[in-house]
This record gives C-alpha cells, sequence and structure tokens, in this order.
C-alpha cells in the first residue's frame, strides 16, 4: 500500500482483560496521547514491524503480550498543510495489529524519545485525544477491533 506518497505503517493496539488500551503520551506534545506505531522497513513484513515499533516504543515483547489480530484493511491518513517538512510524503496508509496483555499487571517502559509516559485508558477517552487528521482511522479501527459489548456508542 506504499506509493511515493502515503508512508507504509504500522499501529499497535495492545488490550487488557477490561477492554482498555494502553495509551503513551508523547513526548514532543504534552497531554497528547497516541497508540505506537511506526513505518515498515525494507523487507519486513507488516507484522514484524508492528513487533518492531512495539519493542522499541514500549518494551513489549512475545513474554508480555500475544498477538490476536490484525485489522483487515489499510487506513490511510493525509497530513494537514503545514504538518511534515516540503517534499515529504503526504500521509500514511497503516495496517493495525491488535495485542492482548498475558496479565493485567504488565508495565511497558515508554522510549523516552517517542512516548515519556503510559496508562490504562477507555477507549472512547483514547480517541478524544488524537489529532483530528488521525482521529477517523482510530474510530474505525478500535470500534471493529473492541468486543461486541464494548463497542464504541
Amino acid at each position: 500500500m506504499a506509493s511515493m506518497h502515503f508512508r507504509a505503517g504500522v499501529v499497535a493496539i495492545v488490550t487488557n482483560s477490561k477492554s482498555q488500551i494502553l495509551a503513551f503520551e508523547r513526548s514532543d506534545v504534552a497531554d497528547q496521547w497516541q497508540l505506537p506505531q511506526g513505518g515498515i522497513e525494507q523487507g519486513e513484513t507488516p507484522e514484524e514491524a508492528a513487533w518492531r515499533e512495539l519493542g522499541e516504543e514500549t518494551s513489549l515483547g512475545t513474554t508480555e503480550v500475544d498477538l490476536i489480530d490484525e485489522f483487515p484493511d489499510w487506513t490511510i491518513y493525509e497530513l494537514p498543510n503545514g504538518v511534515g517538512q516540503k517534499g515529504k510524503r503526504l500521509g500514511q496508509a497503516q495496517r493495525w495489529f491488535t495485542f492482548r496483555a498475558c496479565s493485567d499487571d504488565v508495565v511497558p517502559t515508554p522510549d523516552g524519545i517517542e512516548f515519556v509516559s503510559w496508562k490504562w485508558v477507555e477507549p472512547e477517552w483514547l480517541i478524544g485525544q488524537i489529532v483530528g487528521f488521525r482521529r477517523p482511522s482510530y474510530e474505525r479501527v478500535l470500534d471493529a477491533q473492541l468486543p461486541t459489548d464494548a463497542r464504541l456508542r
């Protein structure tokens, strides 16, 4: 799905037994929260990229989380004017992966580069924190990936 206009990337959703989501506070913007995400490197599958990004940004791996689902479609967002640098891509095309914490006592370690803090949150709260141009993707995927009784209303 990558093109000269859209960077191919992945997003990692980590859930617990209470259908909460692990949210991370960005290091560059205080009180702005999101999910771990990043680009797919050459020769890497989307699943491999999801595991790598999750590990790099949160220190979580196969002993702390299980991969339970992959959203079947690519999501796409465009960067608004003024965001990013001239000559860069227009946005991202992303694959989303859902992981389940092996225990509700899982403690991630934010990398200090991308993220500085973390907390378990309700999906609705997280969607309210997401920058506007990414929000439609978050709404679409989080609603589809949540158990039926926890879907967004």
